[in-house]
């Protein structure tokens, strides 16, 4: 089996210095690499594609086969890397707590320690309210972009 350290390597040294950063890296028993990066403004094509040709050059298939996939994490996969909340900032998430609780609104005031978010809560009556709440990261299970279609 190909080391998860000896990819991460390859992936770090070619991303080191410019603007793309590692989201996930998983390595299977069969030698499936499948590498997750992103950029600020969304990665491109051309990106994934070098870090691909940089990955498969720094590996021997002679010596052990592997599948190689790099591409962006995508909207299904929860954020993992403070990275991905910087850039989604003043953008629509949803969050899950670890005890279950679910809340829709903005992502804002990232930190390395948490963020906050804007959302509207119901209070007496029909009336909704916006209201700011805190959240570390310890507390969360979960959080990804809302796609919004305008």
């Amino acid at each position: 089996m190909i080391e998860r350290d000896k990819i991460e390597k390859l992936v770090l040294e070619h991303i080191r210095g410019n603007k793309i950063f590692l989201v996930d890296l998983k390595v299977s028993s069969s030698n499936k690499i499948t590498i997750f990066v992103d950029t600020r403004e969304g990665i491109t094509i051309d990106e994934c594609a070098e870090l691909h040709r940089h990955v498969e050059k720094g590996l021997d298939r002679e010596s052990e086969d592997f599948e190689l996939q790099v591409s962006s994490p995508g909207l299904a996969m929860p954020f993992t890397v403070i990275e991905q909340y910087l850039k989604n900032e003043g953008k629509k998430v949803a969050v899950v707590t670890r005890e279950g609780l679910k809340y829709n609104g903005t992502l804002k005031n990232v930190t390395g320690g948490g963020f906050e978010l804007t959302t509207e809560v119901k209070v007496k009556g029909k009336a909704r309210e916006t209201k700011d709440l805190s959240f570390n990261f310890d507390q969360i299970k979960s959080v990804k972009e809302i796609l919004t279609i305008k």
